[in-house]
């Protein structure tokens, strides 16, 4: 069975950015290769509206027996506001929060982000997968693109 991974909008910009580069095609090469199911959500299709046209055809390219399309839930948003109301994160990051509630609820195998100061955080982890495990979800693994890179011995 495939592991689903939920990719936040920092990765795809990711993939074109002159320090993430290095450690994002390398993920977008296992995925073109099938290796995953993708969660691609309304709120990933909505950050990334003005983005450039290059991360646009980047999305554009993922196929669509590989990707799960999932929307924003009351669920998913009751989540999201209890992260913020629990003090993990701050108001402003409603959006990553989102994220994060999608992953969960559609029970990603990671979600993967370059988001280091709101997502792939230590600390924020820490409150996240607390929140979770309290209402009944799996804790949420959360990775950055460089952690998916495969190493060959020698």
């Amino acid at each position: 069975m495939k592991q689903k991974i939920y990719i936040d909008t920092s990765v795809f910009g990711g993939h074109f950015d002159d320090e993430f580069r290095t450690h994002t095609i390398p993920l977008f090469e296992r995925i073109k290769q099938g290796e995953f199911i993708i969660l691609f959500s309304t709120i990933t299709q909505d950050e990334l509206e003005n983005a450039p046209d290059n991360v646009k055809e980047l999305v554009k390219s993922l196929k669509a027996d590989i990707t799960e399309f999932i929307e924003i839930t009351e669920e998913a948003i009751n989540l999201a506001s209890e992260y913020i109301i629990e003090k993990v994160v701050g108001q402003t990051s409603y959006a990553d929060c989102l994220h994060i509630a999608l992953a969960t609820i559609n029970r990603a195998d990671f979600l993967v982000s370059w988001n280091f100061k709101h997502i792939v955080n230590i600390e924020k982890i820490r409150g996240y997968n607390s929140i979770n495990i309290k209402n009944g979800y799996k804790q949420l693994e959360i990775r950055s693109p460089r952690e998916f890179e495969k190493y060959e011995d020698n």
